[in-house]
């Protein structure tokens, strides 16, 4: 009786645990070491959802199993994911809950960030001090 019972019990554990099997113990390897992504590869993957897509940057996603592409589509300029398996797109934020943080909106900011010293101010109207240390720049169409 104590036999079937130990057999019983084995064959349930085995069964709970057939749906996941790891070569390492889970969270222990990493994956990106075996995983990886360029922007030529980037660009085939997304060229079938975002086919004038110009590859920026690849880079190690904020979660574990994805990487972060830094795209440019037109004038403008964005943020994807790719997964490790380089079946799904995760076009969306990624928010960390501890860190309170939009990992996705610090990108695109970095993206997207305007160089002051470049902006064609030959023409500009100066108001106030035009040596002040923080300025504003106010652009109007007159059309």
């Amino acid at each position: 009786m104590k036999k079937l019972l130990l057999s019983a019990l084995t064959i349930v554990l085995v069964a709970a645990g057939a749906g996941e099997v790891f070569a390492f113990a889970k969270g222990e390897q990493d994956c990106s070491k075996c995983h990886t992504l360029n922007a030529e590869q980037a660009r085939d993957v997304l060229k079938e959802v975002i086919p004038d897509a110009k590859i920026l940057n690849v880079q190690d996603g904020p979660v574990r199993g994805l990487w972060e592409i830094s795209i440019e589509a037109g004038p403008k300029k964005g943020v994807v994911y790719i997964d490790y398996s380089k079946k799904n797109l995760i076009a969306g934020n990624i928010i960390g809950i501890e860190a309170k943080l939009n990992y996705t909106q610090l990108t695109y900011d970095k993206l997207n960030k305007v160089d002051f010293s470049a902006l064609p101010l030959e023409n500009a109207l100066v108001m106030g001090d035009k040596n002040a240390k923080h300025k504003v720049v106010v652009f109007d169409d007159p059309d």
